[in-house]
């Protein structure tokens, strides 16, 4: 029986690498030699679609770039596992062996994407799949008590004292003169007990 070594399966990859490396580097000096060089102020500019550049590069972005991305993210690591998933789904040998497998790995996969649906359908709701994030609106509630009664209890139970830079004489006073009185020394919150050791 022939059997392949390991060394041969690393040697293929290897190789592999090393001829990547190769081409990468062949292209990039070819590229050098044989492609024209005639720059103009039109070539060095930075490439932004297409358009020309306008402004400082360093801008702010908004935020709901990243909050796009995340949820693009969230997504793409969705097919990620859903991917395997499908392999091993029909895999004829796991289903022989067992008749339950297909709709246990059918329920399975349900129960993902119902979580990650929730997932979505919760950033939905809240307004992070649109450009201009809605703003929250006060709802209108029918109550009997009149606003202008909140105000009187507000302007009477928290009035503001006026602030003032100057010391009065009582404080000054009181601030300058050291305590000299003897304070009590702290009792011990619990009292000590000892006991002689047992006589043997």
């Amino acid at each position: 029986m022939n059997e392949v070594s390991q060394i041969t399966e690393f040697g293929k990859v290897f190789i592999m690498m090393l001829m990547g490396i190769l081409i990468v580097t062949l292209t990039f000096f070819a590229s050098r030699f044989i492609a024209p060089r005639k720059p103009n102020p039109e070539k060095l500019t930075s490439y932004e679609c297409g358009e020309n550049p306008s402004g400082n590069s360093w801008v702010q972005f908004n935020l709901r770039f990243y909050v796009i991305a995340l949820i693009f993210l969230l997504f793409d690591v969705e097919m990620a596992f859903i991917i395997p998933w499908t392999t091993i789904f029909g895999n004829a040998d796991l289903v022989a062996a067992d008749s339950r497998w297909g709709w246990f790995t059918l329920t399975e996969m349900f129960i993902f994407i119902g979580i990650l649906i929730l997932g979505l359908v919760y950033a939905w709701k809240k307004g992070d799949l649109e450009w201009v994030k809605p703003q929250p609106k006060i709802p209108a509630t029918d109550q009997a008590i009149p606003l202008s009664v909140y105000d009187t209890i507000n302007n009477e139970r928290y009035t503001v004292k006026p602030f003032t830079t100057e010391r009065t004489v009582e404080a000054v006073a009181t601030s300058d003169v050291p305590d000299t009185a003897a304070k009590p020394a702290p009792r011990p919150a619990f009292k000590p007990t000892f006991r002689k050791p047992a006589s043997s």
